[in-house]
């Protein structure tokens, strides 16, 4: 489901992500957005009426961009080590630079029980489409004989999402960005040696 957004409502919805990454759904108000986007409180009501409209169409958003960054990287590279690669890639920088220190799914997924669960179903669709991308390009780079798995797709690819969103937190705690990559980097490394 595309999402279609007037200006000042993506403005609403990209400040929104940011306050996810960095606080998940508690960790923010409309009083917080109201603060960044310099508007009051009633007109980010009119452009989503509740908390959880906002957040699920956020969450709708980055699943849309993510599918869209995942099919660019299956267009542009043949390689699968190269894919997984760039993949980790992209989340390092974003840990690097600050942009997006932690996937808004992986801040969401951790708050499940306690968030609406239009949201939750949002936030477990992405799992799913991350999880079915992964298995295909692993059992791609198998077929190659670049990856040797030790399980099946699916439970490699389980594997490798929990590895990327558990570097993800280990960067956070520890401050380092360099842990997300030393981390990633091993995981790939498991993949491409033979047991």
């Amino acid at each position: 489901m595309s999402v279609e957004l007037s200006p000042r409502a993506t403005e609403i919805a990209e400040h929104t992500k940011q306050l996810l990454a960095a606080g998940g759904y508690n960790g923010f108000s409309y009083a917080d957005i109201s603060e960044r986007v310099h508007i009051g409180k009633a007109s980010i009501h009119h452009h989503f009426p509740s908390k959880a409209d906002l957040v699920q169409t956020v969450v709708i958003r980055h699943r849309e961009q993510a599918r869209e960054g995942l099919a660019a990287l299956d267009q542009y590279l043949d390689d699968p080590l190269a894919v997984l690669n760039a993949y980790t890639a992209h989340w390092a920088k974003c840990i690097n630079d600050g942009t997006q220190p932690i996937c808004i799914c992986a801040m969401l997924a951790a708050e499940l029980p306690m968030i609406p669960q239009e949201i939750a179903t949002e936030v477990r669709g992405h799992f799913e489409d991350l999880t079915a991308w992964l298995v295909t390009v692993l059992e791609k780079g198998a077929s190659r004989g670049q990856f040797h798995l030790r399980d099946s797709a699916l439970i490699e690819a389980q594997t490798f999402v929990a590895m990327v969103h558990g570097a993800m937190l280990s960067a956070r705690a520890t401050n380092s960005a360099q842990a997300f990559e030393s981390v990633t980097r091993a995981g790939i490394g498991r993949l491409t040696t033979a047991s």
